[in-house]
């Protein structure tokens, strides 16, 4: 037990250190990854980007009731993120397993799932952290969105997420930083 609990103090405080050395704002050039899709088929940041803007939305778990919400929206308005040139990635530390049956029972036609089940993209992003709920702490991942430009640089962050009508204020920002 007292094991357990000394790698768990551990690992929090190697997010915590990570966090701190690798802060990400707004002009900052994203950190590149890649990582697997529903289909487990590696999909590339460097290569999404070519000429395109991107969402990455971090969200802590598949089937959960925010994180449906989230991915539905973005489903929703998929057809005008094509019309933006900003296609949308939802990233998780859930299975590309996981990924697939979400997808598929909640109909997200055309959003990408990529799997980070070892934390390193969410760590690179610095949206896995700590989090409390019903004064229990734990390691989760904290709902953030990006909005990447072309070049690769962060143009806009979303932190501490609500999912209502989020995905329309992406796309409302989206169209906002292309006019300039």
């Amino acid at each position: 037990m007292l094991l357990l609990r000394l790698s768990s103090i551990f690992i929090y405080l190697h997010t915590i250190a990570n966090n701190r050395m690798t802060e990400l704002t707004i002009g900052s050039k994203a950190p590149l990854f890649t990582l697997p899709n529903r289909d487990n088929d590696p999909i590339s940041l460097e290569k999404a980007l070519q000429g395109n803007w991107l969402v990455l939305y971090f969200y802590p778990k598949d089937d959960t009731p925010g994180c449906t919400i989230e991915a539905q929206d973005f489903t929703k308005l998929y057809s005008e993120f094509v019309k933006q040139k900003a296609p949308v990635f939802g990233i998780s530390p859930d299975s590309p397993k996981s990924h697939c049956k979400f997808f598929e029972k909640q109909k997200l036609n055309h959003i990408t799932l990529l799997s980070d089940e070892k934390h390193t993209v969410l760590e690179q992003y610095n949206v896995w952290g700590k989090k409390k709920f019903m004064g229990r702490e734990y390691l989760s991942v904290l709902r953030t969105t990006f909005l990447l430009n072309p070049q690769g640089k962060i143009a806009w962050i979303w932190r501490d997420v609500n999912v209502k009508d989020h995905a329309a204020d992406v796309l409302a920002k989206v169209k906002e930083l292309q006019r300039m």
